[in-house]
């Protein structure tokens, strides 16, 4: 007995329907995002200048899309973990990676990673940035880089220099001044900021690379004792403080700077939405005093600034690494 046949329309109208329900998540309306939290992970732990910046930026990008933003932290092999999972996540724009400057560094120290901080993400947003101050312990009988250098040279290899961990810009930054002023130094690796400072501060190392925002409040009151900042202007919360330029090294420049990083494939009106939102955070008087306040410089600006500028920090940073080895 044959079968009756199902009317062209009506198949159509299934197939339709089909095809309306599989279409894929970023054919959806830039309208339509957010319509769920949104996760920020860091790769650093809680308290330190990373973490502290994205609560702030969290916040504000909470009331303005009006949906949870929540902040993760995920700590370890140099805040790579954290790289490797914003990188391999969904690119919906509902998981993003509030970067730091190492992610500029990474491809250079460690073999076998799973992301490339160029191919692996799009950028949505550069935050802010803070350069690093070189503080000694006030144990150290030096005021000044000359005087420091004049002492290392005195004692080869007995000088500990402190970081918040192996790889890391404050890293780096104590590398670069081993190679530019000729001098030996241990490095001493903790697992964060706020332990390298504490440390500094009791005299257990003799000196850290800072950066700006983790360490105002205790450069101000002379301990740690501050020598110069790593930029090429003065910091405007510090402006007795010198340069390294001006201190005697030419061209020593360190910093780290926190920006916002979505997996690569996210849809560009997500992209371009959450560019607007950050600035328009980055705008408002309260974030940016609380910013400053804490030793950082607003930045913002659009998503192509942000993308050229992740390009001359990989290149800079492969630079430095023809000359400067490092083995972790």
């Amino acid at each position: 007995m044959q079968q009756p046949r199902t009317p062209r329309g009506a198949v159509a109208g299934i197939l339709l329907a089909l095809g309306t329900a599989l279409a894929p998540t970023a054919a959806m309306p830039a309208g339509a995002y957010p319509s769920e939290p949104i996760r920020i992970i860091v790769g650093y732990q809680a308290g330190g200048p990373t973490d502290l910046t994205a609560r702030l930026l969290a916040s504000k990008l909470q009331a303005s899309l009006g949906q949870p933003v929540v902040v993760e932290n995920k700590v370890g092999a140099g805040s790579n973990i954290a790289s490797e999972y914003v990188a391999s996540a969904t690119p919906d724009g509902y998981t993003l990676l509030l970067a730091a400057a190492p992610i500029t560094m990474t491809k250079y120290l460690y073999k076998g990673l799973k992301f490339d901080v160029q191919k692996s993400f799009e950028p949505v947003a550069n935050v802010m940035n803070a350069p690093a101050v070189l503080a000694v312990s006030t144990k150290l009988p030096v005021r000044d880089l000359k005087s420091l250098i004049a002492l290392a040279k005195q004692r080869p290899g007995s000088l500990t220099f402190g970081s918040s961990g192996a790889g890391g810009s404050q890293h780096l930054a104590g590398e670069l001044l081993k190679q530019k002023a000729g001098i030996d130094m241990l490095h001493i690796p903790y697992k964060g900021a706020s332990g390298a400072l504490t440390d500094l501060m009791t005299g257990t190392v003799d000196m850290v690379f800072m950066t700006s925002m983790s360490a105002l409040p205790a450069l101000k009151s002379g301990n740690p004792r501050a020598l110069a900042v790593a930029s090429k202007k003065r910091l405007p919360q510090m402006p007795q403080l010198p340069t390294m330029d001006e201190s005697g090294l030419p061209g020593f420049e360190a910093d780290s700077w926190n920006g916002l990083l979505a997996p690569a494939g996210t849809p560009k009106p997500i992209l371009d939405r959450l560019n607007a939102e950050v600035n328009k955070a980055l705008a408002s008087p309260d974030l940016r005093e609380k910013l400053e306040s804490q030793g950082a410089i607003v930045v913002g600006g659009s998503r192509e600034e942000f993308r050229q500028y992740l390009k001359q920090e990989v290149e800079r940073w492969g630079t430095v690494f023809k000359t400067v080895k490092i083995a972790l």
